[in-house]
């Protein structure tokens, strides 16, 4: 691995230290012409996540599926997909990306598996099989109807009736995509197996898909209505009490974390649901639960220096003693930050986020700047557009392939592509690797400096009063103060106080070494800027 390795420096986690990159696979790099990101396409990338200098990706499912949801409805939790490559070309793009210090993290996805399921073909066919209690399975109403009114996430009734068994099974998301009944020991011990398959192997760890949602009532309640649906999608007409964060939810993570914890230096992190004020609960205190839950404040927050100072409070007051804090940016289920915020701010969001303490998450292209890619409907493939339509949610312009280069097919595959690019002409990254001053340039030199400054990377947190649209805070180490300033208009802003120091880096790439000694700093309109000073008297 890199020498820059936090676990062998300090004796810290790598995560710590780390930033992780997540990947869609099948967007990312295809190798044969068929419009699909491969691992041989993603293996021939490695170059530039090294120049970029992330140290860790995050794919999304590469597993065996029927591919009607990006992967997440897996028939076969140990086999690789063959529109992505063999077992032995993972083996080999794994061994390839430790070669470079770059670690792999796989998405577990423990709530659910596809309808085709060799777990589920056998649950569904007899109330006495092997697998019968597998899944969660209930008797019909005395109606005849669903047990229960809950809702999926894709619409309509999460309960679908099965023939052979007399009785309804769940699901959370497609109908095609069975919940797995977490209260079943056999059933936990299958998922344990399948981690130390993938971990025997050798990947540095998991982003649990679904988390929050493991275990559902085992009254079988039905969800009250939500008082604040109108407008809403149909999935959210209801409170999830009795689906959704459930207690014994915290259960589950445990022993997916015990499992991991049987590993030397491999990370869980997950996706997790609720406010702010929840997302401490699902560190764990007595029982260790995920290392980093994942964190969407920063996307989540009214784009003002005001709200963001306020949503970055709340969140390390939210953290239990000893937490590391997460900072998320973008994602294959979130709207590109770059649409709402347009890219002068992406800039100043940067970097914001390379300099929180805490470990950075990005998702493939933000790093260009990449905007929603427009789908035509009659090319959507969301299940959630397709079923739920009209509200403006359909992920795909968040997972179109990423655009290398200016050529029809933006450099991704020779083929049609499962989904349509931006249009020529858009940000792709060979432009910017040719531009000095592009955001993919900043990207890596803030990724540079992060890596160059404990201070960025280990140093207290020490927030500062934000005025006059700017969000300001200090970072501390062993007596190395760092300033982080950062203009949230659009026009110049002064930051009224007295700095000493030197600029490390400026958003727009042209201030370095800069010498600071005055009474306030003056910002260009979406200018961030780090300075380095002298501890204060």
């Amino acid at each position: 691995m890199r020498d820059n390795d936090s676990s062998a420096r300090d004796g810290s986690p790598w995560w710590q230290s780390a930033v992780i990159y997540e990947i869609a696979l099948i967007s990312f790099q295809d190798s044969d012409a068929d419009g699909k990101g491969d691992l041989i396409g993603l293996m021939s990338r490695i170059d530039y996540l090294k120049w970029l200098g992330v140290d860790a990706i995050w794919l999304t499912p590469i597993y065996k599926s029927p591919f009607r949801d990006l992967g997440y409805d897996i028939s076969d939790y140990r086999a690789i997909d063959p529109a992505f490559g063999t077992l032995d070309e993972f083996d080999k793009l794994l061994a390839a990306l430790h070669q470079a210090g770059i670690r792999l993290i796989l998405d577990l996805v423990p709530n659910h598996t596809a309808d085709d399921h060799e777990w589920f073909v056998e649950s569904r066919s007899s109330p006495s099989s092997a697998k019968a209690d597998w899944y969660i399975w209930a008797d019909a109403a005395e109606n005849g109807g669903p047990p229960t009114n809950w809702l999926s996430r894709f619409g309509g009734s999460a309960w679908e009736w099965c023939e052979a068994r007399r009785q309804y099974y769940y699901h959370t998301f497609l109908v095609e995509q069975p919940d797995l009944n977490w209260r079943n020991p056999q059933l936990r011990s299958a998922i344990a197996d399948v981690m130390r398959f993938w971990l025997d192997r050798g990947v540095d760890g998991f982003r649990v898909d679904a988390s929050a949602v493991l275990i559902k009532d085992a009254h079988l309640r039905d969800n009250p209505a939500n008082p604040d649906a109108q407008g809403k999608p149909p999935p959210q007409r209801q409170t999830p009490v009795f689906t959704d964060d459930r207690p014994e939810t915290m259960q589950c993570i445990e022993f997916i974390r015990s499992v991991i914890d049987e590993y030397p230096e491999r990370l869980l992190c997950g996706e997790v649901q609720g406010k702010t004020d929840r997302i401490g609960h699902f560190y764990g205190t007595e029982r260790p639960r995920l290392h980093l839950p994942l964190n969407f404040a920063l996307l989540d927050a009214p784009w003002n220096a005001l709200s963001l100072q306020a949503a970055i409070d709340a969140y390390f007051n939210a953290l239990p003693d000893g937490a590391w804090p997460v900072w998320v940016i973008g994602g294959h289920d979130k709207p590109r930050i770059a649409s709402k915020i347009g890219e002068p701010q992406l800039r100043v969001l940067a970097m914001l986020l390379m300099t929180l303490r805490g470990t950075p998450f990005i998702y493939m292209g933000d790093e260009i700047g990449r905007k929603r890619v427009p789908i035509p409907p009659d090319q959507v493939q969301d299940p959630f557009e397709r079923l739920v339509p009209g509200y403006g949610l359909c992920r795909d312009p968040e997972r179109a392939p990423m655009r290398w280069d200016n050529t029809a097919n933006g450099g991704f595959s020779d083929g049609r592509p499962w989904l349509p690019l931006d249009p020529a002409g858009s940000t792709n990254v060979t432009a910017q690797q040719n531009d000095d001053g592009s955001i993919l340039m900043l990207f890596r030199a803030l990724l540079r400096l992060r890596r160059e400054h404990a201070c960025l990377r280990e140093g207290d947190y020490q927030p500062l009063r934000s005025q006059n649209d700017i969000l300001a805070f200090e970072r501390v180490y062993e007596g190395h103060h760092m300033l982080i300033v950062l203009n949230i208009a659009d026009e110049p802003r002064k930051w009224p106080s007295q700095v000493s120091g030197r600029v490390l880096l400026s958003t727009y790439l042209d201030r370095a070494s800069e010498a600071v000694a005055a009474a306030s700093v003056l910002l260009r309109g979406n200018e961030g800027v780090i300075l380095s000073r002298r501890a204060p008297g």
